[in-house]
């Protein structure tokens, strides 16, 4: 993926497990910007790893999982996104990276049909469960088909993650939200949200203050954020939404 990006080869390639030891690091400008580029070593299961050298490429990966800004997690569409790559996958929603999938080798799957990308999409998202609002592109890097776009939409998801709201039209929207469905009481008492701000993060963490900050369920928050992704564009982006004493 990397080398036709580049135009080089810039990165070896070959079928054999564990070629790739270090993280690779490659400038790429396109669409005037600068990108830098890094190839992952493959994160194999623990069970397959048996050298100390491949448990420290994997270390040298999980790295650059940390210092990313965008994490793009590539599949193989003959095996479907597997226990590992959903390991993978939590890694990097855990340190609220910005996130795209991309299906490679689409071209060999046998016997399409017009439902077949919908369904095979269907199937992953309902895998990602809660959190499943994250682009999916089916692309074939051999045939060179839709490569551009993933760094198109992976460009989309960084710029999602740097989204603000301001705190007025925040305020309206989510004291909207609350009127619209009231969250349930405890003991007999309703919690009451007072003011809402987005806090100064690198990816879109919102405070709610209210006057019972440990009430905060789970549920209610999946409400509160489920409706703000469908106001504003966060797709790809972890979000956070934390509990505040007014």
């Amino acid at each position: 993926l990397v080398n036709v990006l580049l135009g080089e080869d810039r990165n070896i390639v070959t079928p054999i497990a564990g070629t790739t030891r270090d993280p690779i690091h490659s400038v790429y400008k396109k669409y005037g910007k600068e990108f830098v580029l890094v190839d992952t070593a493959g994160i194999r299961k623990k069970a397959k790893v048996e050298e100390d050298l491949e448990f420290y490429s994997v270390m040298r990966a999980i790295r650059a999982v940390e210092d990313a800004d965008v994490c793009i997690l590539v599949l193989d569409a003959s095996q479907g996104i597997e226990a590992q790559d959903l390991s993978i996958f939590s890694l990097a929603q855990r340190r609220h990276k910005g996130l795209v999938i991309l299906v490679n080798k689409w071209d060999l799957v046998p016997n399409k049909t017009t439902n077949t990308l919908r369904d095979y999409e269907k199937g992953i998202k309902a895998r990602l469960q809660p959190f499943d609002d994250v682009p999916v592109l089916f692309i074939s890097v051999l045939e060179k088909q839709r490569i551009f776009d993933a760094v198109e939409i992976a460009l989309e998801v960084y710029e999602n993650r740097s989204r603000k709201i301001k705190t007025s039209e925040l305020n309206d929207v989510m004291h909207e939200l609350v009127e619209m469905t009231p969250p349930p009481s405890v003991k007999g008492r309703f919690p009451k949200f007072k003011y809402f701000t987005q806090l100064p993060a690198a990816y879109p963490a919102f405070a709610c203050f209210v006057n019972n900050p440990n009430w905060g369920r789970n549920s209610y928050r999946q409400y509160l954020e489920n409706q703000l992704r469908k106001r504003n564009t966060f797709r790809g982006v972890p979000m956070e939404i934390f509990m505040r004493l007014k």
